[in-house]
Order: C-alpha cells, then structure tokens, then sequence
C-alpha cells in the first residue's frame, strides 16, 4: 500500500475519476471504490486496468514488497478464483514472485508480490443495502449460503466455485448445486437472512460437473 490511500468522491467522467487523499489512515474502501466503478464504460475499465498494471509491475513497488519478505514468513494472499485470502507460508523468493505453501491445504503456488496483503488490508466487499442476491464481488469461496430449491424449501451449503454467472455450493458431500448469484442469501451465526423470500427459485439446477 502506498502511504497516502485515495478515496473516490465523484462520478466517473471522461474516463477520469475525481480522487482525494484520505488522511490519518492508509486503507480503501474497496466497496466506495466499486461502487464510483460501476459507473464506468468498458472503455474506462480497460484504460484502468492498463495504468494498474503498470503500477503492479512498478520496480520501485516491487523491490519496497521483496524488501519486507523472508524465507519462513506467515503472510496472507488474495487469491482472485477464491475472492478471498489464503493464509500461506513462504518458501522461495524470487525476483517479481515467490512460493507460499497454503496453511489450510498444503499446496505450494508460485504468486507475484501483488497479491501479498502484507498490511492486514479488510478485502471484504460489501453489497448495497437492499440488494437482492449476493453479488459475485462480495461472495468468497468458503462462505456459507442459503437459497431455495424448486419445492421453495431453503437449502444451505458452502460456496466451492465462483463462476460467471453463477455459484457452485456443495450442500452434502454427494450433492452440489449451481445457484444465480441473485437466488443466493446469506447465513450469519447459524441463522439465514432470505432478503426477498417470496421471489421464486428459477434457474437453480444440479451441478453435474
């Protein structure tokens, strides 16, 4: 992260978006970010997503990431299928990357400095008041979910996959499920929040992958 974080506090226009400094913190509100985002033109994105990349490669950002690392360190990582972080140990550190064994399941994966979160940074993503469903953004691999089936009974399961346009939640060990992000509702401490429960269960089948 850089020292000063920037907050968004406009629309989107011409490509450009209006952006201050917040002072006395280093965090983004990831979910403000989005939100100023969905504002935007595919173009906008695109042109985006070109200057983050530079920023992502930048020697001086990367060499300021490899300086905080060694070999035996406890880190976290975003992993962009997950959309969540993954705690992790390293292993080997390389020019621009390093290997990390996952705590949880003992894999080794070779990730760029990128996606070490070395701050502690909340990546959660918070879906608007209201909002029917869970949108992609705010769902994270591992999450318990709930959703009705096509007798309208509530179904409860954990999220393994995150696809285009739907979420693959394995509700036994035998069975799995692929559910519209917007037929999705979540499980807090053991109890289920259905923001909508009189909307219909459509397009819900049997994951047969």
């Amino acid at each position: 992260m850089l020292p000063d974080a920037w907050h968004y506090f406009g629309d989107i226009k011409a490509g450009n978006i209006a952006v201050k400094p917040l002072t006395g913190t280093s965090a983004m509100d990831y979910t403000a970010i989005l939100e100023a985002l969905n504002k935007a033109s595919l173009f906008d994105l695109h042109r985006l997503q070109s200057a983050i990349y530079q920023e992502l490669i930048n020697p001086v950002r990367v060499e300021q990431i490899k300086a905080q690392l060694k070999v035996g360190q406890s880190i976290s990582y975003f992993d962009p299928q997950a959309n969540g972080l993954i705690d992790a140990v390293i292993l080997k550190i390389q020019k621009t990357r390093c290997l990390v064994r996952n705590v949880k399941d003992q894999k080794n994966w070779n990730i760029p400095f990128y996606y070490l979160n070395l701050d502690d940074v909340d990546t959660a993503i918070q879906p608007k008041p209201h909002t029917t469903g869970i949108p992609k953004s705010a769902l994270q691999v591992g999450t318990q979910v709930g959703f009705k089936g096509r007798d309208n009974h509530e179904l409860f399961g954990e999220v393994i996959r995150l696809n285009p346009k739907t979420a693959t939640v394995k509700i036994s060990e035998q069975h799995t499920w692929l559910v519209p992000y917007s037929r999705l509702f979540p499980v807090i401490d053991g109890t289920s929040y259905d923001a909508n429960p009189t909307q219909a269960s459509l397009f819900i089948e049997h994951d047969k992958s």
